[in-house]
């Protein structure tokens, strides 16, 4: 029986969620109401799945994430939110974050992140494409665009959340080909040099690139 470990600040939306949970099959090893708890009881006892509002006292979600990911990279979190900003997203990619709801549609789509996360690593709501504020969305799609066949082919095996080495082994090239590629790409796209700016991209854009 798979564990998850949920804090949110709201009691009817912390009972709620622990009920549906354990509707569905998994075991609630506790609910926390502040970000403090929830971190020590996600150290102490390393459940597969930990929920997280992002909002909370003591610690939000993102503080919480960052500090697991220091000592735990194993339990898949889980951040939900009901604000649909693009840079708390892109924040969140970069700390770590296995997947991303928001309210409005957690519970909708709780049990279909769940199974996800079970058997790949990130799960993101296709209600982001819809809600996220991209102002520079149209421009995003022009420099996509001047990417060649090759490179457009590589951003969606990573938008697939495909490694370089799967990426050469796919494409019959050489791992250092693909990092060439990589590089060129997110100077084209203008991308900050992170190490996961291209995966947010390919993951904000995975649509376009089908």
């Amino acid at each position: 029986m798979k564990t998850i470990i949920i804090a949110d600040d709201h009691p009817v939306t912390l009972n709620g969620m622990k009920l549906f949970l354990e509707q569905l099959g998994y075991l609630v090893m506790c609910t926390c109401n502040n970000g403090i708890h929830a971190f020590n009881q996600i150290n102490a006892f390393k459940p597969d799945y930990a929920i997280l509002d992002l909002n909370m006292p003591g610690m939000n979600g993102l503080e919480v994430l960052e500090k697991v990911r220091q000592t735990n990279k194993t339990t898949r979190i889980i951040i939900y939110t009901m604000y649909n900003e693009k840079t708390l997203f892109e924040k969140s990619v970069k700390l770590g974050v296995n997947g991303f709801l928001l309210k409005d549609f957690a519970i909708e789509e709780l049990e279909t992140c769940l199974e996800a996360l079970s058997y790949q690593k990130v799960w993101f709501s296709p209600k982001l494409e819809q809600t996220l504020s991209l102002k520079d969305q149209d421009n995003k799609q022009e420099k996509f665009l001047l990417l060649t066949p090759a490179e457009r082919k590589i951003v969606s095996l990573i938008a697939d959340e495909k490694s370089s080495k799967s990426i050469a082994e796919l494409l019959f090239i050489s791992e250092k080909t693909v990092e060439n590629h990589r590089s060129n790409i997110i100077k084209k796209l203008n991308l900050p040099v992170a190490k996961n700016s291209l995966l947010i991209w390919a993951l904000e854009n995975k649509r376009t690139l089908e």
